[in-house]
């Protein structure tokens, strides 16, 4: 119901707020607020009686104070003073303060009651209008306004700039340029062109409608610019990543000598992608002397954030004057996102301190911050506030608890969070689907999908990845396939699907496939790369993997840390020195040697190479070093025999205060087990569980084990797995058996043969080791026994493979290999060398090495083709004299061709670089670095 208020020249309905104003609200004293003289005047006229005679006053008071609830969006006071207009009855000017009513209404968001109002106001002025049109523009209601100029125009109001303005803005909105352009065409017409607000506005919908050229075109032409459209022209470009043509246009503007507003530096700083750029901005907004304006402030604490440098973040939050909600929320994620998670905790428990209420935004990144450091219990904390506040209902918040659960490995927890949820979202459910992949339960992560469609839940990119890598960790090719083809379906070309396709691909061998699927890839990204590198790696195609490295570098893509990882990984899987080098070379041009994380995977390769003395001069040239960077050099002294190096080195680093890891111990108790230091190791492990409270790894166990084993204490080495408080995993039986095997202990090593199938009946690798127990004691029968239930089952031997790097190819070899092109030189080569062994240094072939119950010259064939020979007889054909031959194999270097190795080292005159499964063998002048021991 409306109020009808008469006056001279007719009536005019005024709405109250959604009741009548005749019984409106129960009459109540306006409160007067702290505010401007303009306001407490205006206050003044609303209670003072002489108002009759001073009716143009008090239109003036509840204008000023109409203005004031627009502006401070307070929408109470607003509705008191519209009950005030209602009941006093008697005003000067209605269309004016109904305007008034309409404008501040739709400035508070409450577009219902500026509509009823409008609706209900028999005349309108033009201002009425505009007033509509702005409270449906802001409230996202483009449409509506479209339809209510269409209506304007219709009863013969003609519009001035400001509804040209408010009618662009909608027409961005719906992202319509056609009729966009015809509001252009009426404001040309109507002669509004040349208005500064039109020009904005026009600027403004052009870039939003994706036509920069147009937008561009009438910036150039606007000739006198004000700086309302050069921040637009700045805020274009930068909007859709051309950062440097807004710098551009922010250098032009000063350079026109057009002072800028603090949107200006808002805008501008926004553009810069660089720390130099921003620190500029910084000198210019100290110059204005805008440093401690909050919106600027804010725009530079985001950017130093950006830039990783939160202590120029803090310094410039420190100068902000009036900090609001937003500023300290941007200051608690400058935290998050550089990682300061610790720093983040300190500042939301500051921010309570201050007296700042906690909003939606703070507690999303503070728990962020729990999640990505794995704070549970701080995380915990932080739930149980939001619990509290009733926050945890919202659904963003919901996410972020679940979200944070999830990193901190508790799914139990993460589940209860996900079902309080109340209105869950499609976030929600990408959420608990990427928990439980990155907690290893890809089943469930599965079953949760079935609830998407009860639930009216679009399954989109995201989600789609996350399940993805669930069917990956299952490796279920058919749910893989099933997922790519609702992928078909959708016709989504996004990259990140096609990467995660490729490495789900992958991860089930479907090598095809994957390669067909990255090679469709149009803007292949680093992580593209990168997924079919680790793939290829994955697979055992390594020198795929090593050619499609290269490829990346030449692409010119920008490498980042995992892809580095990832190439240095391929070369030190293939020992290829040269390409090592090549890597490394690449990594000091682009100064990307000095990470932490590269460092010591160079170390780690160069020594997976055969190069430990490069190793160590990078390890030495590290001034600062952190633990793993020793770990890596630790380790590989171990992988080349040098154990008590290994062991020099670790003291040393406990020396300088260095407290040792699992990781490091496992690195020096397998230097110990190569180098047969048992007193040393067994030092070791018991500093680890006494002084440094370790509780063992499996792989501990299997290391010390591995070290009694190889010196014959197999009693000591049953007795630790009998003590072990976990149940023995396959890699410890597996390292006793080898122990058996090799000191012909039949007892034990039976009993490790029945425990290994027990723990891992699907490895071919433990049917081979068990085989070659009886084989080494001639139990020919239990040895076919072994090899029938292979059969049965479907598993078959890995093939023993050697390779070799010749200039700048990687050259791969099996037993009795006669693939390649110059496998008859290669073969007779080897005959020559067999030859002279056995001429001059009495070389014989060692035939228990040979484990098939077949006649001894078999054996010797047998022996006498092993893909290492191959390898060292096309080395010694396609190498100078005093070069030294790297080879690699797959497998462990047999004893036969252990000795023939050493023999040819002292016949040749040559360094052989032998890279086993297990170790490095060097072989120099008759002996080997192993001493016999491996």
């Amino acid at each position: 119901m409306a109020a009808i208020i008469h006056y001279g020249l007719g009536s005019v309905y005024v709405s109250a707020p959604r009741c009548s104003l005749d019984r409106a609200h129960k009459t109540q004293p306006l409160k007067s607020l702290p505010e401007p003289i303009t306001l407490k005047k205006s206050l003044s006229f609303l209670s003072d009686e002489s108002w009759v005679i001073r009716k143009r006053s008090l239109d003036e008071a509840y204008s000023v104070i109409l203005d004031h609830c627009a502006s401070r969006k307070l929408n109470s006071l607003g509705k008191q003073i519209h009950t005030h207009i209602a009941k006093r009855n008697i005003v000067d000017d209605l269309v004016f303060l109904g305007t008034k009513l309409v404008f501040m209404y739709g400035k508070c968001g409450l577009l219902d009651d500026a509509a009823e109002v409008f609706d209900e106001m028999l005349e309108r002025s033009i201002f009425t209008y505009n007033a509509m049109l702005g409270a449906y523009v802001s409230s996202g209601k483009h449409w509506e306004a479209i339809e209510l100029f269409a209506e304007m125009h219709f009863s013969g109001n003609g519009g001035d700039a400001h509804t040209c303005s408010c009618l662009l803005k909608a027409c961005a909105g719906v992202q319509n340029e056609g009729l966009g352009s015809q509001i252009h065409g009426y404001a040309a017409k109507s002669g509004f062109i040349n208005n500064a607000i039109v020009i904005n506005s026009l600027v403004s919908f052009y870039d939003k409608c994706g036509n920069l050229d147009d937008a561009k075109l009438l910036f150039d032409r606007a000739g006198s610019v004000d700086v309302v459209l050069w921040n637009t022209m700045i805020s274009a470009y930068a909007s859709i990543g051309m950062m440097d043509e807004a710098m551009v246009v922010f250098e032009e503007m000063q350079s026109e000598a057009v002072s800028p507003s603090s949107y200006t530096f808002v805008a501008a700083l926004k553009s810069c992608e660089e720390l130099s750029c921003g620190m500029q901005i910084h000198a210019l907004v100290v110059k204005y002397n805008l440093e401690s304006d909050g919106y600027v402030g804010n725009a530079l604490l985001v950017m130093y954030s950006k830039c990783s440098k939160v202590a120029e973040a803090e310094k410039v939050f420190g100068c902000i004057t009036n900090r609001d909600d937003i500023c300290w929320n941007s200051m608690l994620a400058a935290y998050v996102q550089n990682g300061m998670y610790d720093a983040s905790l300190d500042f939301f428990i500051q921010m309570a301190r201050n007296g700042k209420e906690t909003d939606r935004v703070s507690i999303i990144g503070v728990l962020s911050a729990c999640g990505r450091s794995g704070n549970l219990l701080s995380g915990m904390e932080i739930h149980g506030f939001a619990l509290r506040n009733g926050m945890d209902m919202d659904v963003q918040v919901g996410n972020t608890i679940v979200d944070m659960y999830a990193k901190c490995s508790k799914t139990s927890y993460m589940e209860n969070a996900f079902k309080r949820i109340p209105e869950k979202d499609s976030v929600s459910y990408t959420t608990i689907i990427a928990g439980y992949v990155q907690n290893n339960s890809f089943m469930k992560a599965l079953q949760v999908l079935h609830e998407t469609p009860l639930r009216n839940i679009f399954v989109d990119e995201l989600m789609t990845a996350s399940l993805l890598l669930a069917s990956r960790g299952l490796k279920c090719i058919s749910k893989v396939r099933e997922i790519h083809g609702y992928i078909i379906r959708r016709q989504w070309s996004d990259t990140v699907l096609q990467n995660t396709l490729v490495e789900s691909y992958g991860a089930c061998g479907e090598v095809d496939i994957a390669r067909n699927i990255f090679e469709l890839i149009e803007a292949k990204t680093v992580v593209s790369w990168t997924s079919i590198i680790t793939f290829y790696i994955q697979n055992g195609l390594t020198s795929d993997a090593l050619h499609h490295s290269f490829d990346m570098i030449k692409s010119g893509i920008e490498l980042d840390s995992v892809a580095i990882l990832s190439m240095l990984s391929v070369a030190s899987t293939l020992s290829a020195l040269r390409k090592a080098k090549e890597i490394h070379s690449f990594l000091v041009r682009r100064c990307m040697h000095l990470d932490e994380s590269i460092s010591s995977s160079i170390v780690d390769t160069y020594a997976n190479c055969g190069a430990l003395d490069i190793s160590y001069s990078v390890f030495g040239s590290f001034k600062n070093k952190d633990l793993v960077l020793w770990t890596s050099m630790i380790n590989a002294y171990g992988m080349h025999g040098q154990g008590a190096k290994a062991t020099e080195l670790f003291m040393k680093m406990e020396a300088e205060n260095f407290v040792p890891d699992h990781v490091t111990f496992l690195a020096v108790l397998s230097a110990c087990s190569h180098s047969g230091l048992v007193d040393e190791g067994l030092y070791f492990y018991n500093r680890m569980l006494s002084v440094y409270r370790l509780e063992p790894w499996p792989e501990h166990y299997a290391c010390v084990v591995d070290l009694l084993g190889r010196a014959n204490r197999l009693k000591e080495a049953f007795d630790l797995i009998q003590g072990m408080k976990i149940s023995p995993p396959a890699a410890v039986w597996s390292a006793l058996l080898s122990a058996c095997r090799e000191h012909s202990n039949m007892a034990i090593g039976e009993i490790a043969a029945r425990k290994l199938l027990e723990s891992d009946p699907q490895n071919p690798g433990h049917y081979v080791l068990i085989s070659n127990l009886y084989a080494a004691a001639e139990r020919w029968k239990d040895v076919q026994e072994v090899r029938t239930t292979m059969k049965l089952k479907g598993l078959k031997k890995e093939p023993g493979c050697s390779w070799i790097e010749i200039g700048n190819k990687m050259h791969a070899f099996t037993a009795r290999d006669a693939s390649h092109p110059q496998s008859n030189a290669i073969f007779d080569k080897l005959l020559e060398i067999t030859e002279k062994l056995e001429t001059i240094a009495g070389y014989k072939a060692d035939t228990r090495w040979a484990l098939h119950d077949i006649e001894e010259e078999e054996k010797v064939k047998i022996l006498h083709g092993h893909s290492e020979r191959l390898a060292l007889a096309y080395g010694l054909l396609m190498t100078g004299e005093g070069t030294p031959i790297r080879i690699t194999k797959n497998l462990r270097v047999c004893g036969d061709c252990h000795n023939f190795s050493k023999v040819a080292s002292r016949i040749y005159k040559r360094e052989i670089l032998l890279k086993d499964a297990y170790r490095y063998h060097h072989f120099r002048d008759g002996f080997c670095s192993c001493g016999d021991y491996w």
